[in-house]
């Protein structure tokens, strides 16, 4: 097995200082079960002022660094990058694409296809993605530029998230709309990641998933992805291992958080959109001193409420065990919403739960507000 991820890795090492010139670009993402997930790094050639450089992206919580290599510091670097515990590798040369996927127990599933990409060097060059801009899905869907920006971000997030994961994998996007994103997630986990994946998508209008339908038909996904019209709370679903929940309005983010604790989900990953709820309430209750400059003027109660509704359900999800993380999704820049809230079943201690529980108790008795994914969660 240590022999086989060798031959993998040296078959990485190989393509990524390939002396030929037909390397195009790699991703290095995700995390071995049990091991901290390195920062998720993106590869590609670089020519600055005629001289070929090796140019790293690492996309860490405070955001992207940049750094060009020298060619005497190519190999160092790569090495230093293939002995970190990535989960997925995913490379481009200009023949071929290989993906690597590392189990925990250091097994190395390698999947190889033949289509390679066009190499261009150039330092102003668009950024490399996950997925191709020109991919057919989004002609599909309509995404234009600002929502492909948006799938590489959510994109990245997830992969550096889900690590390994067993197969198969069933994943669920309530309030899915018109499902840029959730294409985009099958498009990445069954074919870049090669994994064995059907995803669902949850929208309760019916003509969105007749159109849905239609769309997945179209791109030949019909067999691994399907849409149904139903709320996240009636919805009958199978297993399900990831919870998906981008943009949901309002509540909506509640109420998929709360049905994704209910199926246990081993992953939650929910973008809100709008915080009404909390936003509604603050206006009926008499702010603690010294916070009540925080409400009182609306545009300052509306940003107010988006922290403080997301911070309560990080409290929440803690309280019950989860590790939770709070990050940013996409630039501010391309739209105000731009959270991400990641959650996970955890071993948590005890006494964090507590200490989540009281601060989230204080909280709430402070502000006078009733929560309401504490009313789905029947948490009080």
């Amino acid at each position: 097995m240590e022999a086989e991820l060798n031959n993998a890795l040296a078959e990485l090492r190989g393509l990524l200082l390939d002396d030929a010139g037909s390397f195009v670009s790699a991703v290095a993402a995700g995390r071995r079960k049990g091991q901290d997930a390195p920062a998720p790094t993106k590869l590609r050639p670089v020519t600055v002022k005629g001289r070929e450089l090796l140019q790293l992206e690492t996309a860490d919580g405070a955001g992207p660094t940049v750094r060009n290599v020298e060619p005497g510091e190519a190999a160092a670097v790569v090495d230093e990058l293939l002995a970190r515990p990535y989960g997925n590798w995913h490379v481009v040369t200009t023949d071929r694409t290989v993906a690597v996927r590392i189990t925990k127990r250091g097994k190395a599933f390698v999947h190889r296809t033949d289509e390679g990409g066009q190499r261009v060097t150039a330092h102003d060059r668009v950024k490399s993605h996950l997925l191709a801009p020109d991919d057919p899905l989004f002609a599909a869907v309509g995404a234009d530029a600002a929502k492909r920006r948006q799938v590489d971000r959510f994109l990245t997030l997830v992969d550096g998230k889900l690590g390994e994961v067993a197969a198969p994998l069933h994943v669920v996007d309530f309030g899915c709309g018109n499902a840029y994103l959730t294409f985009a997630a099958y498009k990445y986990l069954s074919g870049v990641r090669a994994l064995d994946v059907t995803v669902t998508g949850v929208e309760i209008r019916e003509e969105q998933r007749v159109h849905n339908n239609a769309v997945a038909d179209k791109l030949g996904y019909a067999g691994g992805m399907h849409f149904v019209a139903d709320t996240a709370a009636d919805a009958s679903l199978p297993d399900t291992d990831v919870v998906l929940a981008l943009h949901a309005c309002d509540t909506a983010t509640d109420e998929a958080i709360a049905r994704g604790v209910e199926l246990g989900a081993a992953h939650i990953f929910a973008a809100p959109c709008c915080h009404h709820d909390i936003a509604e309430q603050l206006k009926r209750v008499k702010a603690p001193a010294p916070y009540r400059s925080l409400v009182a003027d609306g545009i300052l109660r509306e940003r107010f409420a988006d922290t403080l509704t997301d911070a309560l359900r990080a409290l929440l999800l803690r309280s019950l065990g989860y590790e939770v993380e709070v990050s940013e999704f996409i630039a501010s820049q391309h739209t105000p919403r731009n959270s991400m809230i990641w959650a996970r079943p955890a071993q948590t201690p005890a006494a964090l739960r507590t200490a989540a529980r009281l601060d989230y108790d204080a909280l709430v008795e402070q502000w006078g507000l009733r929560p309401k994914l504490a009313e789905l969660l029947d948490a009080g």
